[in-house]
């Protein structure tokens, strides 16, 4: 982009009321979640803004377990809409958050297409990061959580796998640190995320998989367990101890 053309742009999106969307991830900002009367203070490892950062790998990167044409559109089309639909409702609504963070804390006061888009944009931004073409590990503290309030990790794997499989339609599972800072699983329909204050299970989560069919029917069909098997495999262990490590230190 042009400096010309740059400063323009930067000037409207002021204007609307969204002066941080040009923002990368910020470390060491605050966050709080609310469960039912309680809330809780936590940090997070970063702040989300409201544009679509780069993939930190190629499309074809994860193959075979993802493919490089759903990687492409999911990317390019999918993501893209929920970037752009979230910030015509920001400056549409004057919403003066930061962050996605800040919106999702209170989505329940603003419009559907800001829940709908916010969400989605969330959630994506997150889950690009938390594949990798590179074999990973969970670290021995994150290790040691998950056998305390699961019994194993290859007893999370399975309640994991259970409620990516069981959600009905379109949505994600996740792994989360609830505000009593213990690990559970939880999943939300369509692109709601357990950040929201309307999500029936509060946390901070850890990690997280797409179950839209967008996400892997061009390589999986119907076969959705596939994907979710197939997802151990890319995921990027060293990015979620980064975020256990955040809210854990």
């Amino acid at each position: 982009m042009k400096p010309s053309s740059r400063r323009n742009f930067i000037g409207n999106a002021t204007k609307a009321g969204i002066g941080g969307m040009f923002a990368l991830p910020v470390i060491g900002s605050l966050m709080s979640f609310t469960n039912k009367s309680k809330t809780v203070a936590s940090s997070s490892t970063i702040k989300t803004g409201f544009d679509q950062t780069p993939l930190p790998y190629a499309f074809n990167a994860l193959e075979p377990n993802i493919d490089a044409e759903t990687m492409q559109i999911h990317y390019t089309k999918h993501a893209a809409a929920y970037s752009k639909n979230l910030k015509e409702a920001i400056a549409a609504e004057n919403i003066t958050a930061t962050s996605v963070e800040d919106i999702l804390a209170k989505v329940s006061k603003y419009s559907t297409k800001v829940r709908n888009n916010g969400g989605g944009h969330y959630n994506h931004e997150l889950f690009w990061k938390l594949l990798s073409p590179t074999t990973t590990q969970p670290s021995a503290a994150l290790l040691a959580a998950i056998t305390k309030d699961f019994g194993s990790l290859d007893a999370l794997k399975k309640q994991f796998n259970d409620a990516a499989k069981a959600r009905f339609g379109s949505g994600w599972a996740w792994l989360i640190i609830t505000p009593e800072k213990k690990l559970a699983i939880a999943s939300t329909a369509n692109q709601d995320n357990t950040m929201m204050d309307i999500a029936e299970v509060k946390g901070f989560p850890l990690f997280g998989i797409d179950v839209w069919e967008h996400a892997y029917y061009l390589k999986y069909r119907n076969l959705r367990a596939d994907y979710v098997e197939n997802f151990w495999k890319v995921l990027n262990w060293d990015y979620v101890n980064e975020r256990f490590n955040s809210l854990m230190a």
